[in-house]
């Protein structure tokens, strides 16, 4: 694949890549956190604003760990970091109104979903998207989640070239959360029933696999920092959707439901882990998407960056002290972090230098 994209621009290793992510990063996702925090807590209806205040508060981390794209492209920090925090706020907002709802409605959940898919449509005008619930005036917060996207995808100078993958990207994220939250007896059934429409494009997969990789949202932030370079190319752009999903995406989402079975399994809550035939089937499956993943991501522009995330994702995960307290998850930590020292690196990295932050 050419290896022009972002040419200079990416760091070249572990080392530079954390002083970026603490220099730079994490200061503006501060900064953007603390402004929606301040328009979250003058949202008029009390549930609203509950869903929106818990999800900054209790998953900032995902903005922080999404927002590790910018370092690949200091120069447009300034619209990446912006862009990724909001859209991100506006997932894990959305994920807290359905896992927390007063509503099981799928028409309720699509309509709150369609934020997103407007939020990366520049010229889209937002639409009412509590039409289907009872609460419904959160002071334009959601509105104005959707219009910094559009303003800020509007100043990528080759988002043109990438606007159609991130919306499928997208689309088939809320496609999951609409199947994964309406009530518990109809979960399975639908989400097989999605699947159908899938599975031939993806023989390689198993359900619960497509469904993780439709769960996350970095392979939309690769093609927000790929379309920060206007030397982005319609091939290349769709090379780098092919990448990420599903093997990365997977990867990242596999990777959160393994170190959360027993909390899920406490709390009766969905996890794609828990699909497996096996402890067996359950290693070899996740070992595989770990070797998709590193070899997608030797195969995309400024590789080394692209591998970088991949063994943060497995040392980020791995190193939770959730794995401690499962025995059966320890053996696959184990297991996926043969072979692999970068991810001792990013151990010691995150040790030393979330010690230096505090």
């Amino acid at each position: 694949m050419d290896q022009t994209l972002l040419a200079g621009r990416s760091p070249q290793g572990p080392f530079a890549l954390m002083h970026r992510v603490y220099k730079h990063i994490l200061p503006g996702v501060r900064e953007q956190l603390n402004g929606w925090r301040r328009m979250a807590e003058a949202i008029p209806d009390a549930e609203l604003r509950k869903q929106a205040l818990s999800s900054i508060a209790l998953k900032e981390f995902h903005c922080q760990g999404g927002a590790v794209y910018a370092a690949a492209n200091l120069e447009q920090k300034d619209v990446l970091i912006p862009l990724i925090v909001a859209l991100q706020t506006i997932s894990d907002y959305l994920d807290n109104l359905c896992d927390r709802s007063t509503s099981l409605d799928a028409d309720d959940f699509r309509l709150l979903h369609r934020s997103m898919l407007d939020a990366v449509t520049p010229g889209e005008p937002p639409g009412n998207y509590y039409e289907l619930r009872n609460e419904q005036d959160d002071g334009g917060y959601l509105r104005e989640l959707v219009k910094r996207c559009q303003a800020c995808v509007s100043r990528l100078p080759s988002y043109p070239l990438v606007q159609d993958e991130v919306r499928e990207l997208v689309s088939l994220y809320g496609d999951l959360q609409v199947y994964k939250h309406i009530a518990k007896p109809l979960r399975e059934e639908r989400l097989l029933d999605w699947w159908s429409k899938h599975a031939e494009r993806y023989p390689d997969l198993l359900w619960n696999e497509f469904a993780a990789a439709a769960g996350s949202t970095l392979g939309m932030f690769m093609l927000f920092l790929a379309a920060s370079d206007e030397n982005l190319t319609p091939e290349l752009s769709a090379g780098i959707r092919n990448s990420y999903f599903p093997a990365i995406n997977g990867l990242h989402i596999l990777l959160d439901y393994l170190i959360d079975q027993a909390e899920d399994e406490q709390g009766g809550d969905l996890n794609f882990c828990s699909y497996y035939e096996s402890q067996q089937q359950m290693n070899e499956r996740l070992l595989r998407m770990v070797q998709a993943a590193r070899s997608a991501a030797d195969r995309l522009p400024f590789s080394r960056f692209h591998r970088m995330i991949v063994e943060g994702l497995i040392a980020l995960y791995l190193s939770d002290p959730k794995v401690r307290g499962q025995r059966e998850v320890r053996q696959t930590a184990r297991l996926l972090m043969k072979g692999s020292p970068w991810t001792r690196v990013f151990f010691w990295l995150n040790s030393h230098f979330i010690r230096k932050a505090m």
